[in-house]
């Protein structure tokens, strides 16, 4: 197949008219292509970018990353891949061992097929969590942050596991952060941790945070807490819900210019009544209201979002970051995070052929994968 005549987003983040060829699922040659034997797509006065890739979102249509069954998967990653999603790490809850290895084992006997977005990793978004921050997680099964379990998880996903969210300041996080940081990414999150505590997860190897923002302490003029701390470490990369709900729109500008578009994951956190109808649904055994755009437990507290990320994204353009770091941040830096860049990530030559076509109205055109 060439993709002709499209504005490409290129590998230094800009549009530029090329041509790009894709040959057996990967770009083979990028810019003014004259030999045209191939599938030809004309993409005049349209958009070319790389497939978005959510590496935090509970579920979708009805199922959910929890359900740990082959169908909720299958059936997400469909619905994904009609998204623009070429790629998903799904998260898990706040639940007991037994289910989240049965949940880790099954994602990682899953097999990926052209209809469906990639699974390129599993994120743990508990059980090592504060048990005075659990948002809208289960206290039930929070667990202190243990080494050993998470080797278990780790091992029963066969490596798929990419991400965990941990609290530094429970006792046992640093240690078991300092024993695996080179094994997964830690991410800080739902805590309680102030802005010193955060720092010295960050020096241990903690590397990300978890929905920056939400279910951790605020960022005031001498409390700077997580959002502060992690500002100040340039390697440090930060989640962001960009719903319209869970961020107000000015906060979004701001962490953007704090921490710079290479820094700034979008991410959709949706539940399983992301492409749904309003009613009641579950989350984490816990039972969530969605209402509109927004989903809550019954005490109001947000529970995830109903928002995929590709219309994440383009929430962050209307309100008022540059394209380009809105398609960055959705694209280029969720693959970035997982560690996955030979692959993934960017349109580059030898890169899988993971693209989405987009009109001047940011509506999807056509998903390519």
């Amino acid at each position: 197949m060439i993709i002709k005549n499209g504005r490409v987003f290129t590998a230094e983040f800009r549009f530029e008219k090329k041509d790009i060829r894709i040959k057996e699922g990967i770009i083979t040659e990028i810019g003014e292509i004259k030999d045209e034997q191939d599938e030809i797509l004309d993409a005049e006065g349209q958009m070319v970018i790389p497939g978005l890739t959510d590496i935090h979102f509970h579920g979708c249509v009805g199922y959910d990353f929890c359900d740990g069954t082959e169908e909720s998967i299958t059936e997400m990653a469909k619905f994904q891949l009609s998204k623009g999603v070429t790629g998903i790490c799904p998260a898990t809850m706040t639940l007991g061992k037994d289910r989240l290895i049965t949940i880790c084992k099954t994602a990682a006997e899953h097999r990926d097929s052209a209809e469906q977005a990639d699974l390129v990793g599993i994120n743990l978004e508990g059980p090592f969590i504060s048990p005075d921050r659990c948002g809208a997680q289960n206290p039930d099964f929070v667990h202190k942050p243990d080494a050993d379990f998470l080797r278990e998880l780790i091992a029963a996903s066969k490596g798929l596991t990419k991400l965990v969210t941990i609290a530094p300041e429970v006792e046992g996080a640093l240690s078991c952060i300092a024993e695996l940081k080179d094994q997964i990414r830690f991410s800080i999150g739902h805590t309680m941790a102030d802005y010193d505590e955060t720092v010295k997860a960050f020096e241990t190897g903690a590397k990300h945070v978890t929905h920056l923002f939400n279910a951790m302490s605020g960022l005031t003029h001498r409390a700077p807490g997580v959002v502060g701390a992690a500002a100040d470490q340039p390697d440090i990369m930060a989640e962001m819900i960009c719903d319209g709900i869970h961020i107000h729109p000015a906060v979004i500008r701001t962490a953007f210019k704090m921490f710079g578009d290479d820094r700034i994951v979008l991410i959709s956190d949706s539940m399983r009544a992301c492409g749904m109808e309003d009613g009641e649904y579950e989350l984490g055994g816990l039972p969530v209201i969605k209402k509109g755009n927004t989903a809550t437990l019954k005490d109001g507290t947000l529970a995830g979002s109903v928002t995929n990320l590709f219309d994440c994204m383009i929430n962050v353009i209307k309100m008022g970051v540059p394209v380009e770091s809105a398609v960055k941040a959705a694209t280029y830096n969720p693959v970035k995070a997982l560690g996955l860049l030979d692959q993934l990530g960017s349109i580059e030559v030898g890169k899988a052929g993971r693209l989405v076509i987009l009109d001047r109205n940011y509506g999807i055109v056509r998903v390519i994968k």
